[in-house]
């Protein structure tokens, strides 16, 4: 068990150093037992780059498994635990990730934790950090927020998605360019020329989209049929399953930005921070899973 749990936090942390401080051991401790269980395995979970350690391939679809196998367990022993952890949590969120799948799912933290007293309030930025009130950042970005203890949560697939009206509309959609008949409703024109690119479809002017502030604005811009959205199938996956948008292609882009966990170095995580980091990394490991 010691060796799966660091090669879990190695995987979730990023870093040597990182997993260690959060294990509790040295360094070598957590290269020791990573080397333990690539004996038991037989295979390369990790490899030297630089002046750091990444994981392999393999590694990593490894580790994704013995996250998913952990938070299982982990479920299984709280019980009674999880209702004696009291206080108050001021947790920031990104508007599209709170609106469109954390507040779905807000009401089983509570379950398991009644003696929180949790705030979810709005960020700004979708990479804001910054405010010194907040225990626990839920941020969008590329991970690189120096002096900031950051944890990956995934990192999102953009595809084109729309109301189902629309695959009729204008002569449908049955090929990738057939969404230049569409208005391209966005919050950033850059993904739209990455997933056009990616689909051999020459990008348009810009004047050719609609831009919005967040992507609550552009996914009920979307489900009103006022045009195409690019969304990923976890923040949008209640308007998925609810029939509200459909995703008319299977063509997806990986805009190299991603959604994170991130607290201030010099915070300390009380137990109600750890309990939510815990609650939020499982969630979405079995949503994962499921999507898998």
């Amino acid at each position: 068990m010691h060796t799966l749990v660091a090669l879990e936090a190695l995987a979730r942390l990023g870093t040597v150093w990182e997993a260690a401080e959060e294990l509790g051991i040295s360094r070598s401790g957590v290269s020791h037992r990573l080397a333990m269980l690539e004996k038991i395995l037989g295979f390369e979970l990790a490899t030297r780059a630089g002046t750091g350690v990444i994981l392999t391939p393999q590694g990593k679809s490894y580790a994704g498994e013995v996250r998913r196998s952990l938070a299982l367990l982990i479920n299984a022993q709280r019980g009674r635990a999880n209702r004696d952890i009291e206080g108050v949590l001021r947790v920031s969120s990104t508007a599209g990730f709170s609106s469109m799948w954390l507040c779905k799912h807000i009401a089983l933290f509570h379950a398991e934790h009644p003696n929180i007293w949790l705030q979810v309030v709005g960020a700004s930025e979708l990479d804001e950090v910054t405010d010194p009130d907040v225990d626990l950042f839920i941020a969008f970005g590329d991970g690189q927020w120096p002096k900031h203890w950051v944890q990956h949560l995934y990192d999102v697939q953009f595809t084109p998605m729309c109301s189902p009206a629309m695959l009729n509309v204008s002569g449908g959609l049955h090929e990738p360019v057939d969404v230049l008949r569409f208005p391209l409703l966005m919050r950033r024109w850059d993904d739209w020329e990455q997933w056009l690119a990616a689909s051999n479809v020459k990008t348009p002017k810009k004047s050719a989209g609609i831009g919005f502030s967040d992507m609550i604005q552009v996914q009920t811009a979307a489900i009103a049929g006022q045009g195409i959205m690019l969304g990923d199938e976890t923040t949008c996956a209640g308007a998925l399953a609810s029939g509200q948008l459909v995703s008319p292609f299977s063509i997806t882009i990986n805009p190299q930005r991603g959604y994170y966990l991130v607290r201030h170095r010099h915070k300390r995580a009380s137990p109600a921070t750890l309990a939510f980091i815990r609650w939020l990394t499982a969630l979405l490991a079995r949503a994962d899973g499921r999507k898998g």
